[in-house]
């Protein structure tokens, strides 16, 4: 193999040695751009449950009535909502002795309705730090979270809006609470937001139950790949029960979701194949081009093989090349693709905001794509540009047997 011909025929050939690279190029950074952007979907969809720390959220929803008249007369003053009623003591024994939870976080969800509006209300339970509506926690804006009997923290937005710091006082249900605390959200977390934070007793007390009451309930797996098994487990035990994971908000997602995970490969591998045939075609349109060649080194007593070498060769130095540059455009897109956001729809019984209530924004989470470009997936194209530049080299150099040296020239 003459290793400085192949060079100058790169170079001599230069306009088609560029539209084969950049072929490649387009075919890998199509492939990057858009298994990256399928993966990032995902991610988004579980997001909301990696800022809680959670895999699986258990809710049970009101039971309807029949019967016009059990109906209550006014929403006004502390209610449960009604995705969120309260789980009984056999429930919770039930899911305290299910298998594979790694932890168990409770919370205390309420809604109070005034003269002036709707206020959501969580209370937490210090005990799991890291999981569930404590992990608001981790979002202070300024002061602490609420640690005593008495304290409450308040959301930015919702402090502002009422006009209210830290170090003042604020009235829920008759009652008075020291403001200690002001807390963002941050972007995905939405799903865990309420307007005041306050320890679970104090919630409990605000709904006249002295213990036990809980209506929310955060689950850390051991091992997250079991989600439906347990969620089975759990709907058998937990009669009424709803069960939440990243899953829920894939589902609401609907073709965006199903496209993005099902036909993300061979929307990439449609891209390759178009490189693939676009290097084919103009190499071997080049071969009439270069058939006077081929026919001196065939006269000089090169052989089938040593040509289909070189010709695999010239092909693999483009794919190679083209596989760099192709990876480094597929980085880039993905770069900007990661500046897109999305709206994520929340179940319905995940929403503590009710229907009727003005913050019905709640109904949505919106996430930042967190796209990326993993090791693997830039190992897997340029694996890809590879296998494209030797199977092109193979088949031009079959394409070299049936051309003769003396019909060749007979032409010239």
């Amino acid at each position: 193999m003459y290793y400085p011909y192949i060079i100058k025929e790169l170079r001599h050939r230069h306009n088609r040695t560029l539209v084969n690279i950049l072929g490649i190029s387009f075919g890998i950074a199509l492939f990057i751009s858009i298994n990256a952007l399928s993966s990032a979907y995902k991610k988004a969809a579980g997001q909301p449950f990696k800022d809680m720390g959670a895999d699986l959220i258990v809710q049970r929803a009101q039971k309807q009535q029949n019967n016009p008249g059990s109906q209550p007369k006014s929403m006004r003053g502390i209610r449960l909502p009604f995705s969120n009623q309260l789980f009984s003591k056999q429930d919770l024994i039930e899911l305290k002795n299910l298998e594979d939870i790694n932890a168990a976080a409770q919370a205390l969800l309420l809604w109070e309705f005034t003269k002036t509006g709707f206020t959501s209300i969580m209370g937490v339970d210090l005990q799991q730090p890291a999981l569930g509506g404590l992990k608001a926690k981790n979002w202070i804006y300024k002061g602490r979270f609420p640690d005593k009997k008495g304290e409450i923290a308040l959301e930015k937005h919702f402090a502002k809006f009422k006009k209210i710091k830290p170090g003042s006082s604020f009235m829920i249900s008759g009652q008075t609470f020291d403001v200690v605390g002001t807390i963002e959200i941050k972007e995905g977390a939405q799903v865990s937001a309420a307007n005041i934070y306050m320890l679970i007793d104090d919630a409990r007390g605000l709904l006249g139950k002295s213990t036990g009451a809980v209506n929310l309930i955060y689950l850390g797996l051991k091992d997250p790949s079991m989600q439906n098994r347990i969620k089975s487990q759990i709907s058998s035990k937990i009669k009424g029960a709803s069960i939440n994971s990243s899953d829920s908000f894939l589902e609401l997602m609907g073709g965006v979701s199903m496209i993005s995970d099902k036909f993300s490969l061979i929307a990439s591998m449609v891209g390759l194949l178009g490189a693939a045939l676009l290097i084919i075609k103009t190499m071997t349109s080049n071969l009439v081009e270069r058939s006077y060649d081929i026919g001196i080194l065939k006269a000089m007593g090169w052989t089938r093989a040593d040509i289909q070498k070189q010709l695999m060769v010239e092909t693999f130095i483009q794919a190679i090349a083209g596989g760099l540059l192709g990876i480094l455009m597929g980085y880039l897109i993905s770069f900007l693709l990661g500046f897109l956001s999305i709206s994520i729809p929340v179940p319905w019984e995940m929403g503590f905001v009710p229907s009727m209530a003005k913050q019905t924004q709640a109904l949505n989470e919106i996430v930042r794509l967190p796209i990326s470009v993993s090791v693997s997936l830039s190992a897997s194209a340029m694996g890809l540009s590879v296998v494209i530049g030797c199977i092109t080299g193979y088949i031009l150099g079959k394409r070299t047997e049936r051309m003769k040296p003396a019909d060749i020239f007979r032409q010239l």
